[in-house]
């Protein structure tokens, strides 16, 4: 049997950060098993559909590099073989017309409410003769009959077995009176005839595979193997929600993470293979299995995905890692990358990288080599510029003008000397007045391999501007 799981996505939104780890739990076993992996667009709610948001959702797959095997299905323009299932189903006396108002149905949820009971629709019409009369001018529904009594228990490769009594399971409506499937039967219909194998899912679709149950039975269709997956939480413990951090994909990208750290970090939650944090694609496909997620709640952690972020910046290639830097020092930074930046960018990376977690930090902590004098001061630069501060600059493009030969080893031993000279050996009074005068900031690399980056010239008028 080839396994084939899938993504269905509804185009209403953003792609959340949940939502991308289904779509990740559901590659990884398609690609472990040497199955296949099928995105389907859920956009049967036609006034919140977006094309905006299919866009959106696609290009987040693309990103996070979770290819899939097919056209992306449009559940939408599936409603006619929907349609087609809910009659099959009256023709075999499995599902019933329902003629109730919405009148009949409020006051049936009111008497129910008033006596203490479920608010489920009462089966008035479940029964009913063919030939009684139907009301006029009333378009009907189609309910399923669902089962009376006895128990349904769903076998869920993560949750375990879970069991519900069948008086819970009300007649629900498959078919609107305007003719429209519910997604509760397009569902099951559209993973039926896309071959689906395994619904892996977050855990909160769990009570509705009971009810879809009830369809793949009806049609005496093969039901597929359910993993519902735990929700995902904030560091509180409570729902992840936007005040617990970035909720969408695109968030996360756009922050300056990389495809290979999330991803990594998403697997991460729920699931695990011994001690490892760090988890390449490769190694997950190899080592993934859907039955080794764990079934309670994940806490997101910021911090660990910055970790993780950081640690793959570090081991990235120089050159691809200045690729992905650039359009962030012009998008967040409104830099202009000539060549000169480029290779200063490239000459100084190794050390810029070992210290950032994220992109927009790395271009933030880059940018004095991109951008042209005078640099902006922080507050905290500044006050290393005092009087003090400026004649320890002049003494120091004096003795560096004298260098013969432009090299980190040189220009320390140059900064030493000055501090051993001035400073009573103190070599912060030094090197503080130079790092503002070369970077704008009391934060960076080390000075003389900046200086050796920026070179003799361009070193040289940084100081000589202060």
């Amino acid at each position: 049997m080839t396994i084939v799981t899938r993504f269905p996505p509804s185009p209403t939104g953003f792609m959340h950060i949940g939502n991308a780890r289904t779509a990740l739990f559901n590659w990884l076993y398609a690609r472990k098993t040497g199955g296949k992996f099928l995105v389907r667009i859920e956009d049967t709610d036609r006034e919140r559909y977006s094309t905006e948001a299919v866009d959106i959702i696609l290009k987040g797959l693309d990103w996070l590099g979770l290819g899939y095997d097919n056209t992306p299905v449009s559940q939408f323009e599936g409603r006619a073989r929907h349609a087609e299932v809910a009659h099959e189903l009256l023709k075999r006396g499995l599902a019933y017309e329902c003629y109730c108002t919405p009148e009949e149905l409020d006051a049936m949820r009111e008497k129910a409410k008033t006596e203490g009971k479920p608010t489920y629709y009462d089966r008035r019409w479940r029964d009913a003769a063919p030939g009684a009369p139907k009301p006029p001018g009333i378009k009907p529904v189609i309910r399923i009959k669902s089962p009376l009594s006895g128990d349904t228990t769903v076998h869920d490769v993560v949750q375990g077995d879970v069991t519900v009594k069948n008086e819970q399971l009300d007649d629900f409506i498959i078919l609107r009176s305007d003719g429209t499937p519910v997604y509760m039967l397009a569902v099951v219909v559209d993973d039926h005839d896309m071959g689906v194998t395994h619904v892996i899912r977050g855990d909160d679709h769990l009570n509705n595979t009971f009810r879809q149950n009830v369809i793949y039975d009806s049609m005496g269709w093969t039901k597929p193997t359910y993993a519902h997956l735990p929700l995902i939480h904030g560091a509180d413990g409570a729902k992840f929600s936007k005040r617990h951090g970035a909720q969408s994909v695109d968030e996360y990208r756009l922050m300056g993470f990389l495809p290979e750290a999330l991803n990594n970090y998403l697997m991460r939650l729920g699931w695990s293979h011994g001690d490892d944090e760090i988890i390449t694609m490769d190694q997950a496909v190899e080592w993934f299995d859907i039955k080794d997620v764990n079934k309670s709640a994940a806490r997101f952690d910021f911090a660990k995905l910055e970790s993780i972020n950081a640690h793959y910046m570090k081991m990235m290639d120089d050159s691809a890692l200045l690729t992905l830097l650039i359009p962030f020092l012009k998008s967040h930074l409104d830099l202009d990358v000539n060549d000169t930046a480029k290779a200063r960018l490239l000459s100084g990376m190794k050390d810029l990288k070992d210290r950032a977690k994220t992109l927009i930090q790395l271009a933030e902590e880059s940018a004095f080599y991109v951008r042209a004098i005078p640099l902006p001061m922080t507050e905290s630069a500044l006050k290393n510029l005092d009087a003090a501060g400026k004649e320890t600059l002049r003494l120091l493009h004096e003795r560096l003008s004298a260098l013969s030969l432009w090299n980190v080893e040189n220009i320390d031993a140059v900064c030493r000397t000055l501090a051993n000279d001035m400073h009573g050996g103190k070599l912060g009074k030094v090197m503080m007045p130079f790092r503002a005068a070369l970077t704008g900031s009391d934060k960076s690399p080390a000075l003389p391999h900046v200086a050796e980056v920026l070179g003799k010239e361009e070193t040289l008028f940084r100081l000589s501007k202060i």
